[in-house]
């Protein structure tokens, strides 16, 4: 079984009481929307026309199909071997390449590579490259025309599959099980597309939409004019399109991160998960509770914002609003793993097979814990959630004065009293799973 050690921060390790860390951050969400009522009166964020340039010569390269063939041949590549060290490598897993690969590598590194360079998955996304050899023998895709039906819907199922493997499905560490999951969601990905085109992969593929809607927070983004800028992170995420299934998405993100916060801590380890792996029932029974009481939260609370402002707009016009939330979690709950339990795939990088090679010298090296301190992440997982929160009131006070209009400007800070009290129960619930034991 693989350590998901996500929270090794402790009470102890915050130079802060815990419990005051947690009231600050409850208060910090709360101070945020006050002065944002005060001092916001008017949309200010611009959505995909804001931004400045980026030097012609940056495009080029950025856009040039060398720059793109390049990339995705070194993807598939990747994750050809890692498929294949999965089914054919060594079967237990701290000596596999491939857990270690997928669950950290890319699930975790996914997230700070997006909020830097954009959506890289998109990009490089091997799923593409397959498709678009395959779509040459089988022709135009057939079902094309039904796909803007289904919106992000594709996307938020794709997700709750991966939720279930790697929170509750038993032995899920197993190279050969990786291996299969691995094999059988890109068949399902390939055959999609297929049917209905390379554009499903951007509302269907669950790893290509989790790129992309954290990407809307890096500070690098394409105008509408297709421009490469440099550009105020809220602006990217206030230029998402409302479509169906993004509110579905963003509550399968934080739901299922918030569970597995849940199975970290000491009640769940010590009652409904005191059998590991060995009872799955509980962790399916946790997660199939946890992301609807989130969806539940969320909904109702837009429901409500809707009603008291009169103004149209349900859980789609805020879904936006839920993303630097999304995350936040996720680098409070994965931040030390990518940094401590990641260095793993490193080291089995140079002997993938488990045939005594030594390709990049590492075989020999060993996991260093100190590389990063238990208060370095204690803090880092403090400031990701209150942070996260923080960003999203202020998307969703952009959002109902933009929506509200100059002339119920006061209905608009009044509906948004139940977003804020969601908010504020996501940051003291998500503070209280990673650091109340």
């Amino acid at each position: 079984m693989i350590p998901l050690a996500h929270g090794v921060g402790t009470r102890a390790d915050l130079p802060i009481p815990v419990n005051l860390a947690i009231i600050a951050g409850g208060t910090a969400v709360l101070v945020s929307f006050l002065a944002l009522g005060a001092l916001w009166r008017e949309p200010r964020l611009r959505g995909a026309s804001a931004g400045r340039p980026l030097p012609m010569a940056v495009q080029r390269v950025v856009d040039s199909p060398v720059t793109t063939t390049v990339l995705r041949v070194v993807a598939l590549a990747v994750a050809v071997l890692v498929l294949v060290v999965a089914l054919v490598g060594p079967t237990d897993p701290p000596a596999n390449l491939a857990p270690w690969a997928f669950f950290i590598q890319f699930w975790v590194g996914i997230v700070p590579a997006s909020l830097l360079l954009g959506p890289v998955w998109a990009r490089v996304n091997p799923l593409r490259t397959v498709h678009a050899v395959l779509s040459r023998v089988t022709g135009p895709p057939p079902g094309r025309v039904g796909l803007e039906r289904f919106g992000y819907w594709p996307g938020a199922v794709a997700l709750l599959s991966f939720a279930w493997f790697e929170l509750a499905f038993p032995d899920r560490s197993n190279p050969r099980y990786v291996g299969l999951y691995i094999l059988v969601y890109s068949l399902v990905q390939l055959l999609a597309a297929l049917w209905c085109g390379e554009r499903w992969f951007s509302r269907g593929d669950g790893f290509e939409v989790y790129s992309t809607l954290m990407g809307r927070l890096s500070p690098f983004g394409r105008r509408d004019d297709g421009r490469l800028v440099v550009r105020n992170p809220l602006d990217g995420v206030a230029g998402l399109p409302v479509e169906k299934g993004l509110a579905a998405v963003v509550v399968v993100l934080v739901g299922s991160t918030a569970f597995d916060g849940l199975t970290r801590t000491l009640w769940w380890q010590n009652g409904p998960g005191i059998a590991g792996d060995a009872r799955t029932l509980p962790q399916l029974i946790g997660l199939a509770l946890m992301v609807p009481l989130v969806g539940i939260l969320y909904v109702g609370a837009t429901w409500l914002a809707a009603r008291i402002s009169g103004v149209p707009g349900g859980p789609g016009q805020y879904a936006h609003s839920v993303i630097p939330i999304a995350a936040g979690y996720a680098i409070a709950h994965y931040f030390s793993l990518l940094l401590i339990d990641g260095q793993l795939t490193y080291i089995l990088m140079s002997d993938p097979f488990g045939q005594g090679w030594n390709l990049f010298g590492t075989a020999a090296n060993s996991i260093d814990y100190t590389a990063v301190s238990a208060r370095v992440i204690s803090v880092v997982q403090v400031l990701a959630i209150v942070t996260g929160h923080v960003l999203g009131v202020v998307l969703a006070h952009d959002r109902a004065v933009r929506l509200a209009g100059p002339e119920h400007q006061a209905a608009a800070r009044t509906s948004q009293y139940p977003l804020l009290v969601v908010m504020v129960i996501f940051t003291v619930g998500g503070l209280l799973l990673l650091l109340g034991g």
